[in-house]
């Protein structure tokens, strides 16, 4: 089907039809998190859940004994490793391993490769991981920045998949016609990739911040918005990623930028930003290496 014969509303079907069908979450990890949002869960009460999926458990050892973690002491209890890591990070570490088993299909991956949509999306997560410290944002919550950024273009895929032809075509008009991609969706598609990362958000019933991170990122003014703190931070993550890959980034003046805006709103100086490609690079590497996304 071509772009002229095929409406808005028939794209949007066809999109939906496609989220239904794509994996949910693992029963474990659902169970994760569902013990996970109880105020008195215990570390105990996480390696009962955890422990009945060897393979969870293997990524959980393997995790904390990486050079993300560079710990001098091998770690051989998974009881250990969560209170190591912290309940959290262990929620959003298994969230994280869940969701890119969950979308490994090639063919969901046509107008661009996978590699390069999840080295996107790891750079993003890190980015706003070092931009929430940098915002003192509690060290116990900083792990869900990573997963925001990690997420928040998941969107993409549906849309590609189905129509990658079109799709390809809004990739080309963002150079062509200078447009952020989300709007050169809108123009071929009628909708774009932030409205179809709430779908699968749904879909996936995930919690309130990360639900607004796929739906909200490209519009951090929405009235919608609960949580103005984490969207605006991931916002800042995908603007810094996609720059550090395009610009001589000691070089550039963000000035006046939007860039510049939004960090007023969460108290970080510009020359924040200025300093974070070499952690982002050393992060993005390690970061790759525990989800096995390689270039």
């Amino acid at each position: 089907m071509t772009g002229k014969r095929v409406t808005a509303e028939q794209r949007l079907e066809t999109i939906q039809f496609y989220i239904t069908r794509m994996p949910s979450l693992s029963t474990t990890v659902t169970k994760v998190m569902e013990t996970c949002n109880n105020p008195a869960v215990s570390p105990n009460d996480l390696n009962r859940v955890i422990s009945l999926d060897p393979v969870l458990t293997g990524q959980v050892i393997k995790l904390v004994n990486s050079a993300y973690y560079s710990l001098v002491t091998e770690v051989t209890s998974l009881t250990r490793a969560i209170i190591m890591l912290g309940i959290n990070t262990i929620k959003n570490l298994a969230l994280s391993l869940s969701v890119i088993s969950a979308i490994k299909d090639q063919d969901a991956f046509r107008a661009f490769s996978i590699n390069e949509f999840w080295s996107h999306s790891i750079c993003v997560g890190v980015s706003a991981k070092l931009i929430a410290t940098a915002a003192r944002v509690p060290a116990n919550e900083v792990e869900e920045y990573f997963v925001g950024g990690l997420l928040h273009d998941l969107g993409k895929i549906p849309m590609n998949s189905c129509y990658p032809e079109d799709y390809m075509a809004a990739v080309n008009s963002v150079t062509h016609d200078q447009v952020p991609l989300y709007v050169a969706e809108q123009n071929i598609f009628g909708l774009n990739h932030c409205e179809i990362g709430g779908f699968i958000a749904r879909r996936w019933t995930l919690n309130r911040n990360l639900s607004e991170a796929l739906h909200y990122h490209h519009f951090p003014e929405a009235e919608e918005i609960t949580n103005r703190k984490f969207l605006t931070i991931i916002t800042l993550a995908d603007m810094i990623a996609h720059m550090m890959a395009i610009t001589d980034w000691d070089q550039l003046s963000l000035q006046g930028s939007a860039i510049e805006t939004l960090s007023r709103r969460i108290d970080i100086d510009l020359g924040t930003f200025k300093n974070l490609k070499a952690p982002v690079t050393a992060e993005l590497e390690k970061a790759k290496e525990f989800l096995h996304v390689t270039d």
